[in-house]
């Protein structure tokens, strides 16, 4: 599931905090319940609702996805949203079967009840060591600078509340050179019934708050741009614009 882009110990407000701030903790507190409301289904639940999804408002394929963000998978790696984990998953057994190297991964989510069903997916790669899974706020992250060689936000950067929290977050904590492969929705486009279908499902997902906005692909690019990063490729599929950006080298 996307994270949320407040701070993950508002719930931790000392009597000494001034008003301004114990207020801000307050609002902090409502956006977090709203994400664990929003994300308190089961995981398969959430994999079938995301499998329509992809298919009828993004209007991409799965295995475009796990080709796209398995090529941007180096050292060690950030998996931002990991959700589930099933989508992660898919993309590690493309790697090995392409033969790629393996990298150290940690990866983050918010929602308990994701984070649960990732565990249990990553039981084996835990255990070696391989992947570390972490409940985290994608807007305050606990990483020092230049932590990370590569990360990817797989269908999560149109639900963060503060997508420009998000980006500056990920840009602190890439190296100089690294890089981040993100996919975001668009505004439904092509012929008037896909339209209007898409644009039904969005509705729905921003009432549920799964979904906090699609984006235009110049406002989504000038954030990224305003961030830090420089972009390096992007694409739209269907509804979705493929996007990679780079921290440029010191």
């Amino acid at each position: 599931m996307p994270l949320s882009e407040t701070a993950p110990n508002a719930n931790l407000v000392h009597a000494a905090v001034p008003p301004a701030q114990m207020k801000d903790a307050a609002l902090d507190r409502a956006v977090l319940e709203k994400i664990d409301k929003a994300y308190d289904s089961p995981p398969w639940w959430y994999d079938l609702r995301g499998f329509g999804i992809l298919t009828f408002s993004y209007r991409s394929t799965l295995m475009r996805q796990v080709r796209f963000f398995g090529r941007n998978i180096q050292g060690r790696h950030l998996e931002s949203a990991i959700g589930s984990g099933t989508l992660f998953g898919m993309i590690l057994r493309w790697r090995r079967w392409k033969g790629l190297p393996k990298a150290q991964i940690v990866g983050f989510d918010y929602a308990d009840a994701m984070l649960a069903g990732a565990r249990k997916r990553f039981t084996g790669e835990v255990r070696k060591g391989e992947v570390q899974l972490l409940r985290a706020d994608a807007g305050k992250l606990d990483f020092p600078d230049a932590s990370f060689d590569s990360a990817n936000i797989a269908n999560a950067v149109h639900c963060f509340p503060d997508v420009d929290a998000a980006l500056r977050e990920l840009f602190r904590v890439l190296k100089p050179g690294g890089q981040a492969a993100m996919n975001v929705l668009l505004y439904p486009r092509g012929i008037a019934p896909l339209r209007a279908i898409a644009a039904r499902i969005n509705a729905w997902g921003m009432r549920k708050g799964i979904l906090e906005t699609p984006y235009a692909q110049a406002d989504i690019e000038a954030r990224v741009r305003a961030a830090g990063f420089e972009i390096v490729s992007n694409e739209v599929s269907g509804n979705a614009l493929m996007l990679v950006a780079r921290k440029p080298a010191r």
